[in-house]
């Protein structure tokens, strides 16, 4: 992709330094401001009250800011987990997409936007080398709280430019299980379960499908299976998984 960057100096005093022996840089985690305007958003990231930040931010008109220096660590992440990791803060990237969100009207993120994004992104994958399945939402690591950057994200146009993870092809399953919900327990769910942690996700795998487990697969398909973010773990949705890990697992 070729383009002209428009990228615009704003520092925050919002960051600190990564730990003394830092592991590697390998995830990078994808928000929505979910405020009423930039502004507002590039305010809060720079206010020291509310101890908020990203490294990026990329407004809709596809103006970059670059507000933390990559080897500092910003405060994007918050109570967050991702693959055994529980400070993700510690070794990721946060860049935040000026959207209002779900509060104040959420809507489909624009093209300006969404090019500059996978330029910014691409580059920053190709300097750190993180993993496809690395590149996540604020969802996906902070599941019981977050829904950003949500179902109307184009996930699948950036991994057609080498950006994250998607299923290969639209997955249903040879024949259709029983829907795992609320109150389910047993094998199923265990297995169920143990996917969503081998894959990346934080639960607890106890066989019951709790509040915990729902919230989790609401995540997934905010992410995976846009057009159901139900929590209910059905055929297409446990399909939809077992063709990312296979994925994972010929990388790996």
């Amino acid at each position: 992709m070729v383009m002209s960057l428009n990228i615009k100096e704003w520092p925050t005093p919002n960051q600190d330094e990564r730990p003394d022996d830092p592991q590697k840089i390998d995830i990078l985690v994808l928000h929505y401001t979910g405020m009423v305007s930039a502004k507002a958003a590039l305010e809060r990231m720079r206010d020291p009250v509310f101890k908020v930040s990203a490294h990026w931010c990329i407004d809709e008109d596809g103006t970059i800011y670059r507000l933390v220096p990559e080897e500092m660590r910003a405060w994007h992440a918050g109570l967050s987990y991702w693959r055994q990791r529980h400070l993700v803060n510690d070794t990721s990237i946060g860049i935040e997409l000026v959207n209002p969100g779900h509060e104040f009207g959420y809507r489909p993120f624009p093209p300006p936007q969404m090019d500059a994004l996978i330029y910014l992104a691409s580059n920053i994958l190709a300097r750190y080398g993180i993993r496809a399945a690395n590149v996540v939402g604020h969802s996906d690591i902070a599941p019981l709280r977050k829904q950003d950057p949500g179902e109307l994200f184009d996930w699948a146009r950036l991994a057609r430019n080498g950006i994250g993870i998607w299923p290969r092809a639209t997955m249903e399953p040879k024949f259709e299980p029983v829907a795992l919900d609320l109150g389910a327990s047993g094998s199923e769910v265990l297995q169920l379960q143990k996917n969503l942690f081998e894959f990346g996700y934080g639960l607890s795998c106890d066989g019951y499908f709790g509040t915990e487990s729902h919230a989790i697969v609401r995540a997934f398909q905010r992410h995976f299976r846009q057009a159901r973010v139900d929590g209910i773990a059905d055929g297409a949705t446990r399909a939809i998984l077992d063709n990312l890990l296979d994925q994972e697992r010929d990388e790996a």
